[in-house]
């Protein structure tokens, strides 16, 4: 079977030839590999960025390319002497085992939260990106990247429309009260649900305080779930110094 960097190896060497035997096709294609996972891998990386991720544009530029270099030097980079006896795929591999430490950080990055796992995926998509755009799989590449773009984009305005009703929390009090207990029995006398939560040591002036985020949603659907009211009753169960509400539409 004839593969597209096949093809285009074989129009650049016909067409751009300088002379001799220098394969001058496989370099004009390496280097328009290289280009074009710049260009999508900084489309995913522009978007992670712009939501203040732990890995932003930079990160995934450079995941992606360094897939790129290392599946160019697989295809390309040993002796023709040991062409029959090497497996390209052996450096992907590798690839796909250490961009899960990569991807394993940005979770890590978020205390008490799980809220990484996103930016942890589009980190691992842009290796997959990269090694597409590395072994020439060139429509592949962008085919995947556009897919990557529509749930980034499009999915998350439809996440938002679906979970606009749970207002977030966040309450700061004294790391000496027990707020997660509090929250859990405050929820189960009002049949109120509690997901998304996270909680952070932080300081407030002298003193170490928790801060605890939150989602909070009734169990069924209510018409007496008053905003204010809620968080007028949240301040005075858990002690708290400080409440805020974001994301309520």
């Amino acid at each position: 079977m004839t593969t597209i960097d096949q093809k285009l190896a074989e129009y650049f060497n016909n067409n751009f030839g300088l002379g001799g035997d220098w394969p001058w096709g496989n370099l004009i294609l390496c280097a328009i590999a290289l280009i074009l996972c710049v260009v999508l891998c900084g489309m995913i990386g522009l978007e992670r960025e712009k939501r203040g991720r732990s890995a932003g544009l930079r990160t995934h530029m450079l995941v992606g390319v360094g897939s790129c270099i290392i599946m160019i030097l697989s295809i390309y980079g040993f002796p023709a002497a040991f062409s029959e006896k090497r497996d390209v795929a052996r450096l992907a591999a590798g690839i796909i085992t250490g961009v899960g430490f990569l991807g394993a950080g940005c979770v890590i990055h978020f205390q008490g939260g799980i809220k990484g796992l996103t930016t942890a995926g589009t980190v691992w998509l842009v290796m997959a990106v990269g090694l597409a755009c590395g072994s020439m799989n060139f429509i592949l590449a962008v085919a995947a990247t556009f897919i990557v773009m529509v749930v980034l984009i499009v999915f998350r305005k439809l996440e938002t429309a679906v979970t606009k009703g749970a207002p977030q929390f966040i309450v700061l009090a004294k790391d000496s009260e027990p707020v997660m207990t509090k929250l859990l029995a405050y929820a189960k006398e009002h049949d109120y649900i509690i997901s998304e939560v996270s909680s952070q040591i932080v300081n407030n002036g002298a003193d170490n305080c928790i801060e605890t985020t939150f989602k909070l949603s009734p169990s069924s659907k209510k018409d007496d779930f008053n905003l204010e009211v809620v968080k007028v009753e949240l301040e005075k169960v858990t002690n708290a110094i400080n409440i805020q509400t974001i994301n309520h539409h």
